[in-house]
């Protein structure tokens, strides 16, 4: 699709971005488990992938030309799955509140076989490149057009398993694949860059570079950013892009966000109507504009 879009186009979108945080955030204090930090970094990501960039039908999730979204860091499937949920995929509203509990199809970590609309099945961190390489093989040999579209932690970037990804990647010229590096700078156990350095040396954007690849870099909540990313992403020639997010972790709820400690924890019942609230007065402003 084309990146054109108006004011008012992109007001929608932050309008559909802040629904989805709020939807994470019912979500998770329901569970009463689960992650909200990343999450929320990734509302805006979501958003224009599922109700801008994507090729795909939510009433046939099995459409053959549709496009793939691999996400490889599933645990912040909350976001996709409320992603998925607003636009119109087979996700009733009464089973949001199911997420993670027993026989639920929204698992921790979504299961390709319980939910129409997933591609893949998630886990351990570090598989998702390797998977989405699988899958722009796979196209790049039946000549089929669609891309495939992976999204990935910065912290599974210490996982060796990527990088052996990122240069199969680029041997096999597949660029018809893009990974998105939601570069929130923080993991369970505290901040990237004390736990593993990922620009040490050089930068992870240079280091992708390095490799091959042709490589973005951009803000992850300026959708205008993130539209014209896509689109230099699918017009690449000869090379996978890595297209390397900026985003905040915890978005639009001032006390969770930049806060490592919020990666793997939801919030409880008064923290969470503290946290639809600051997202209430943010659509409020919104609508304003």
């Amino acid at each position: 699709m084309s990146t054109i879009v108006t004011e008012k186009e992109i007001q929608q979108l932050q309008l559909t971005a802040n629904t989805i945080r709020q939807t994470i955030i019912r979500m998770l204090m329901d569970a009463g488990a689960g992650h909200t930090a990343g999450p929320l970094g990734m509302a805006d990501i979501f958003t224009a992938l599922y109700f801008h960039e994507l090729k795909h039908d939510p009433k046939n999730p099995s459409w053959s030309e549709r496009d793939r979204v691999i996400l490889s860091n599933g645990h912040i499937c909350p976001v996709r799955y409320a992603a998925m949920y607003h636009a119109g995929y087979q996700i009733q509203k009464e089973e949001l509140s199911t997420f993670r509990k027993i026989d639920s199809r929204l698992e921790g970590h979504p299961a390709f076989h319980r939910l129409p609309g997933v591609e893949t099945s998630s886990g351990p961190l570090g598989e998702g490149l390797s998977e989405a390489c699988g899958f722009a093989f796979a196209a790049k040999m039946d000549h089929k057009p669609h891309h495939i579209w992976c999204l990935a932690s910065d912290g599974e970037h210490a996982e060796g398993m990527t990088w052996e990804a990122v240069m199969l990647a680029a041997k096999y010229k597949l660029d018809n694949l893009c990974v998105i590096i939601d570069r929130n700078y923080i993991q369970i156990d505290g901040f990237t860059e004390d736990v593993m350095p990922l620009d040490l040396g050089v930068s992870l954007a240079d280091k992708y570079k390095a490799f091959g690849w042709n490589v973005l870099e951009i803000g992850g909540h300026d959708f205008a950013d993130i539209l014209g990313a896509f689109e230099k992403a699918k017009s690449a020639k000869g090379k996978p892009t890595c297209i390397v997010a900026r985003t905040t972790p915890g978005k639009g709820v001032d006390f969770m966000e930049n806060n490592y400690k919020w990666h793997g924890v939801p919030p409880n019942k008064t923290q969470a109507e503290e946290a639809l609230a600051q997202l209430a007065r943010i659509e409020d402003a919104l609508r304003r504009e």
